[in-house]
C-alpha cells in the first residue's frame, strides 16, 4: 500500500493509516528536525505537531506528494521554532547499524570514516548539507527536496552537484581518497 493510501485512510476516519505512517516516518522525521533544534525531546514533539496537523486539516496532497509535505511541514515548524533560538543544522545525531558479520576491524574503520563524514557533512554549506541529508539521507527525488527547502528543482539540482564537490574536497583533506567522483 502507498503512502497516500494510507493518507486516504486517515482521511476517512481510519486511524490505522496515520498508525502506519507515523510507524514509517516518525524516526526520520524526529531525526530531521533534530538537525535544526539538537533536542530529541522537542523533535519529536514537533514531529507528533506534524501528524496532528496531518490528521486534523486533511490537507489535498497529489500522489507521491506525501514525503515531500511531511518533511515540508516538518521544515516549517522547526525553522519557526528554530528562530527563538539560532541553531544550526546538524547530522550529530544520526545513527548507523553495522551488520554483526563485520569483523571488529572494520567496524572500528567504518565508524571511523562515517565520524568523518558527519565532521565533513557538519563544515558543508547550511543549503548544501541539507540538499544532501534529503537527496541522499532520505532518498528524496529533486523536486521532492525542492519543495521541502523551498526552492525550484534546478537549484536543488545544484546545491548537489556543489554539496558533493565541496564534501569531496573535504574528505580528501580527511585523507579518504576514493571519496566518489
Amino acid at each position: 500500500m502507498t503512502d497516500e493510501e494510507y493518507y486516504r485512510r486517515c482521511v476517512a476516519g481510519d486511524e490505522s493509516g496515520l498508525d502506519k505512517l507515523m510507524e514509517k516516518y516518525g524516526t526520520p522525521l524526529t531525526l530531521y528536525i533534530n538537525g535544526y533544534l539538537h533536542d530529541v525531546h522537542e523533535a519529536e514533539d514537533l514531529m507528533i505537531e506534524v501528524f496532528a496537523y496531518l490528521f486534523v486539516k486533511k490537507p489535498r496532497i497529489r500522489d507521491g506528494g506525501l514525503k515531500a509535505y511531511l518533511y515540508q511541514s516538518a521544515r516549517h515548524m522547526a525553522l519557526r521554532h528554530k528562530n527563538r533560538r539560532k541553531i544550526c543544522f546538524s547530522l550529530d545525531n544520526l545513527a548507523w547499524e553495522l551488520e554483526g558479520t563485520h569483523f571488529i576491524e572494520e567496524v572500528i574503520k567504518n565508524k571511523e570514516r562515517n565520524r568523518i563524514l558527519y565532521d565533513c557533512m557538519e563544515r558543508l554549506n547550511p543549503d548544501y548539507r541539507e540538499a544532501l541529508y534529503l537527496t541522499y539521507f532520505e532518498e528524496m527525488s529533486y523536486i521532492q527536496a525542492a519543495q521541502v527547502m523551498r526552492k525550484n528543482e534546478k537549484q536543488i539540482s545544484n546545491l548537489v552537484y556543489r554539496g558533493k564537490q565541496s564534501l569531496r574536497q573535504l574528505l580528501k583533506r580527511e585523507g579518504i581518497t576514493d571519496a566518489a567522483e
